[in-house]
């Protein structure tokens, strides 16, 4: 056979039937993975092609055949761990059943989010998985239905929206890590997140747009009311964003002089600069300051002390949606799916009872 063209030479189907000495007709049945041939036409195409180097025109084969072969993600943070193994998930699930993935970063902002998923739209995705950044604005979303296309929500359940959702149980698992704070002593508790308000205050769960963390802050709350106390709202703070809006709701929290001695971290991002902020203003952990976190990132176990965490199954969060979605994608018809996915709480040496 032929040595390879040259790679500034595109190889086209016709090329690749010639070389085998078949149709184009045949070579395109072969290379497209549809209709029948014998093993021995089959092979030889196939020969043919690698020997040519043949690539296929994705933009030609979504036009003949209606799919693209890709899948389109929008996540929050790529640089959140949480989302980069959730992403790992999705990708090593797609991959093994023949997908490619477009990812695209909403920032946490609806417009980017909503620009995203016109860009992917536009780029004929068959699908698309969307962690939504709020919980309130879904008239993007449900676009991507009217297109013909189908939907998984990651992480972030909307039931209105009536589409295929993998989450976690973070209601319960935050109702669980609160009562452990509280069977150890500690009455004052703080939770704090990246989410905000305009004026950076909570007052009500619909106040939080991101479900997942919406749901967390209903559980803590809960849990603290079941205990006898009434005042759980006003330990929720808002808004740690960037290191310096972290640092700035620390020295608030650090500064008190009923200062929490407990705090649960939303994610591992704002856990790793809490646990920073309070080693370098010198409150000994886990005598001074318990703390825990969602997400068990690789660093909360090597600190000393290591963090105790709530480790989501994020990587299989990320699996399931993919596996959910291309199920749709081959004809699955039942009614929206919601999976919820248990915590398992991991407890290490950064909480202890309250010294004072």
């Amino acid at each position: 056979m032929k040595e390879a063209q040259s790679k500034n030479v595109i190889v086209t189907v016709a090329d690749v039937a010639r070389l085998a000495g078949v149709s184009k007709a045949t070579a395109a049945r072969v290379l497209g993975g549809y209709g029948t041939v014998s093993d021995k036409v089959r092979l030889e195409v196939k020969a043919a092609a690698k020997a040519l180097d043949y690539r296929p025109n994705e933009l030609a084969r979504s036009m003949t055949t209606g799919r693209s072969g890709t899948i389109g993600v929008v996540v929050g943070d790529i640089e959140n761990p949480f989302f980069g193994s959730a992403v790992r998930g999705i990708s090593d699930m797609a991959r093994s059943a023949g997908f490619n993935v477009v990812l695209a970063n909403s920032g946490e902002d609806v417009d980017v989010e909503r620009a995203a998923i016109k860009t992917l739209v536009a780029k004929r995705v068959d699908g698309l998985i969307v962690s939504p950044a709020r919980a309130g604005e879904t008239e993007h979303l449900k676009e991507i239905g009217r297109s013909g296309r189908s939907l998984v929500l990651l992480d972030r359940a909307i039931p209105a929206l009536g589409v295929d959702t993998v989450t976690a149980d973070d209601r319960q698992a935050a109702e669980a890590v609160t009562r452990l704070l509280l069977a150890r002593g500690h009455r004052r508790i703080a939770y704090v997140t990246a989410c905000d308000t305009p004026d950076h205050l909570y007052r009500e769960a619909s106040d939080i747009h991101t479900a997942s963390v919406r749901e967390r802050i209903e559980g803590f709350i809960h849990a603290g009311r079941d205990a006898g106390i009434s005042d759980m709202e006003r330990w929720v703070r808002l808004g740690a964003t960037t290191p310096d809006s972290i640092r700035s709701l620390a020295a608030d929290l650090f500064g008190n002089v009923d200062m929490p001695s407990a705090i649960i971290a939303s994610d591992s991002l704002i856990a790793l600069e809490l646990f920073k902020l309070a080693r370098d203003s010198g409150i000994a952990m886990p005598d001074a300051l318990s703390l825990l976190t969602f997400h068990d990132a690789t660093w909360t176990a090597v600190t000393t002390p290591p963090v105790t965490v709530v480790r989501q199954p994020v990587y299989e969060l990320g699996e399931a949606a993919a596996r959910m979605l291309i199920e749709r994608l081959k004809g699955v018809d039942a009614p929206p799916r919601h999976l919820v996915l248990p915590t398992e709480l991991i407890e290490r040496g950064s909480i202890a009872p309250p010294s004072r």
